[in-house]
């Protein structure tokens, strides 16, 4: 199993971002998808998910801002970020459970500063 999350960066607060994570190694279209962050100094934290129906869960402090999606056929889940505020820096995976293991790409970078 294979995860390769991209697309963070350095942003204004009320900017956005939009994350990939590359699938590769399972059957991607059949698993649920997550992204979860870790800021210093804290614990990771679940953001969001998509299940193999593309039925979505977000943590409430994302809610309406953040859009995750996915294209099985290019095997990639997306986060779409909006209105960015500085307690959304971290760092930023995505997880895959498999054979009954959680897999974690490496993070991507997200600060929201001014």
């Amino acid at each position: 199993v294979q995860l390769q999350a991209s697309g963070g960066g350095l942003v204004q607060p009320g900017g956005s971002l939009r994350l990939s994570c590359a699938a590769a190694g399972f059957n991607f279209r059949l698993n649920t998808m997550g992204w979860y962050r870790q800021a210093p100094g804290k614990q990771r934290e679940f953001v969001a998910n998509i299940t193999s129906d593309h039925s979505t869960m977000y943590a409430n402090s994302v809610k309406g801002r953040f859009t995750i999606s996915r294209d099985n056929v290019y095997r990639v889940v997306y986060l779409q970020m909006n209105s960015l505020k500085p307690e959304d820096t971290a760092l930023y995976y995505c997880k895959t459970l498999y054979r009954y293991r959680d897999f974690w790409g490496r993070g991507t970078q997200v600060t929201v500063s001014s």
